[in-house]
């Protein structure tokens, strides 16, 4: 599919996400301090999903010009550049869901599993619940995520200590800003918080463990507000098939080519997130550990 040159629906939207969370900062905020913190952590959660948009060289050719338009951190806590880096590392749909190459899984090895005491497991399996992946999936990935960078960093990766680098910059701007507002600080990292909880919704169960790559991609058929937020990319399998297609025309792509994009992923789709909501709210998707992984070694 041909591109674009400039993409003004993204243009306009990200001029809408940053009018809708300088209201939120400000003039909601001194309305009523919930309104506030509600209005910002949706244009958080926008903001993440535009982020993604720049990593996949959208709304221009150019990546610098590009990157600029995101450079504020809204949400605090992931610097853009480790959330590119490791971004593109996931789309190797090979290793998808793969417990060492896949950076964004969820899933752990069984030996790595069978090694943790009972409260990790405990937490660990709240976590596989739609309630759990909103309520504390922001804090065990940011932990993990943390954690992981950390090791590198201390290994002698520059690429992950000059993306924490440029964080601290991203971060100081929309602090400035948030300490001038009518906002608590406080407060605002509750909507940065909320603003992950609402993300976690759609990574909930964007990929399974099956044999088949390309198997293992799902698609959410929802036309509905969390769809505008998460720009599309519950579309997933149609994403992770053409990457380069923005994501004002994935539900177009995917009309044309529903029965093919179904077969591709053996029927894994779900109607709307209201089904999922329903399905896996209070219950587990799958387990912690990867079924398809040796339990003998690692």
């Amino acid at each position: 599919m041909q591109r674009d040159t400039v993409e003004w629906p993204t243009l306009a939207l990200l001029v809408l996400c940053y009018v809708g969370w300088a209201i939120g900062t400000t003039w909601a905020a001194a309305l009523w301090l919930p309104l506030g913190v509600g209005v910002s952590a949706l244009c958080i959660a926008l903001h993440s999903s535009l982020s993604h948009e720049v990593l996949h060289d959208h709304p221009f050719r150019s990546r610098p010009v590009n990157e600029a338009l995101i450079f504020p951190a809204l949400g605090l806590l992931i610097p853009y550049q480790r959330f590119r880096d490791t971004h593109l590392a996931h789309h190797r749909d090979a290793v998808l869901t793969d417990p060492y190459d896949d950076p964004e899984t969820n899933y752990l090895t069984p030996v790595q599993w069978r090694g943790l005491p009972r409260w990790g497991k405990t937490v660990l399996g709240f976590n596989n619940t739609l309630l759990g992946r909103m309520l504390i999936g922001p804090l065990v990935g940011q932990i993990s995520f943390m954690l992981s960078d950390w090791r590198a960093i201390r290994a002698g990766n520059s690429a992950v200590l000059r993306g924490w680098l440029w964080h601290i910059p991203a971060v100081a701007l929309v602090l400035w800003w948030v300490i001038a507002s009518p906002m608590p600080v406080w407060a605002y990292v509750i909507a940065a918080y909320l603003g992950l909880s609402i993300l976690k919704i759609r990574t909930f169960l964007e990929h399974r463990a099956v044999d088949r790559a390309s198997a293992r991609t799902v698609i959410i058929e929802d036309r509905g507000p969390l769809a505008l937020i998460f720009l599309n990319n519950n579309l997933h399998v149609v994403h992770h098939t053409h990457p380069k297609v923005a994501w004002y025309k994935l539900p177009d792509l995917y009309a044309q080519n529903r029965a093919q994009y179904l077969k591709r992923n053996e029927g894994y789709v779900y109607r709307s997130y209201a089904e999922i909501f329903r399905r896996y709210f209070w219950r587990a998707k799958d387990p912690v550990a990867h079924p398809l992984w040796p339990w003998r070694r690692d």
